[in-house]
């Protein structure tokens, strides 16, 4: 591939269809998104894996919504990793990427020599959708279960929207020559969208989670089945690329299936923390409060979690006794 290619396709998201088991699915290249979001921080690398998963299916899933404003993906754990959060930023207008963020909260001391996913413990692993003012946010959870973040967010759209999901993931750090070390990441996701299986609707078993299976049988089941095993052939360099174009690599994939493509949909980090935002989430405070929150150096501070913005203020601008001035 040559290097105007490997950039066209880098911090994409390409839709696609399978025309022959009408299924819908998505392939994303992640590259400068995940340089933007780690290089504001200093995560343990288990840390910055966690934290690259969370983005490429924030990319995933977020280009299959029909988004007005935000998708936010959480895991919230009781293990050394306590918190990772994503926010998934439409494009304000059509043509102009969509914007991704992410940060992690995590006990360094408490950190293992297990794998990535083995530095989350019990807890549970959210989506959000919130289409902006006039709407009513929604959520949905779902236990962290299955050894992955990936395995999670399956498992929610079983669960919670009867929608058989799968995804196929691949990111690390890469050495390409003349480049420096840096983090890459790409994956295909897939959805079927069936009826609702008997098992759902009538809400029988023994409380189990549900997988994709649970929700297709018949011909439905047997296109479900043979497209996971196609997809099951993708090696992690066809995934994380440069090499393989996502259009060849559907070619590869599912060229029996008749893929169609559409569009892609450019994503790139971004930030929406600004000093305004601040001073709104400070206007709650009276003068007493701020006093609490004044630095010896008699300063207001703040800290953008996600991007590592620090904002310095006077005390007597914020909060709702602020001069007017």
């Amino acid at each position: 591939m040559s290097l105007g290619t490997k950039i066209a396709w880098d911090d994409t998201v390409l839709p696609f269809q399978l025309d022959v088991s009408d299924m819908r699915g998505r392939v994303a290249r992640l590259d400068g998104v995940l340089d933007g979001i780690l290089k504001q921080h200093d995560y343990p690398e288990k840390v910055e894996a966690l934290v690259a998963e969370m983005a490429l299916l924030t990319a995933l899933i977020g280009q299959t919504i029909s988004l007005r404003w935000k998708l936010s993906l959480q895991v919230q754990s009781k293990g050394p990793v306590r918190m990772i959060a994503t926010d998934y930023y439409a494009p304000k207008q059509e043509g102009e990427p969509a914007r991704i963020r992410a940060y992690a909260s995590f006990d360094r001391e408490r950190l293992t020599d297990g794998a990535p996913f083995d530095q989350v413990g019990e807890g549970y692993f959210a989506i959000m959708i919130d289409q902006g003012k006039g709407s009513q946010p929604y959520q949905g959870i779902t236990p962290l279960a299955g050894g992955s973040i990936s395995a999670c967010a399956e498992a929610y759209f079983a669960q919670s929207e009867q929608l058989p999901t799968r995804f196929s993931l691949s990111f690390g750090k890469s050495t390409e020559p003349g480049v420096g070390e840096h983090w890459r990441a790409g994956g295909v996701m897939l959805q079927h969208m069936p009826k609702a299986s008997p098992f759902v609707a009538n809400s029988e078993g023994e409380g189990q989670i549900l997988t994709a299976e649970d929700l297709v049988d018949g011909e439905e089941g047997e296109n479900w089945g043979r497209v996971n095993i196609l997809l099951d052939t993708v090696e992690d360099l066809e995934l994380i690329g440069p090499s393989v174009a996502p259009t060849d690599l559907l070619v590869r994939l599912f060229h029996e299936e008749q893929p169609r493509v559409y569009d892609a949909q450019p994503v790139q980090f971004g930030c929406t923390c600004s000093e305004d935002r601040v001073r709104q989430s400070l206007s709650i405070y009276s003068a007493k409060d701020i006093e609490k929150m004044t630095t010896p150096e008699g300063k207001v501070t703040a800290d953008c979690q996600f991007c590592g913005a620090h904002y310095v203020l006077e005390p007597g601008s914020v909060g709702f006794d602020a001069d007017e001035a």
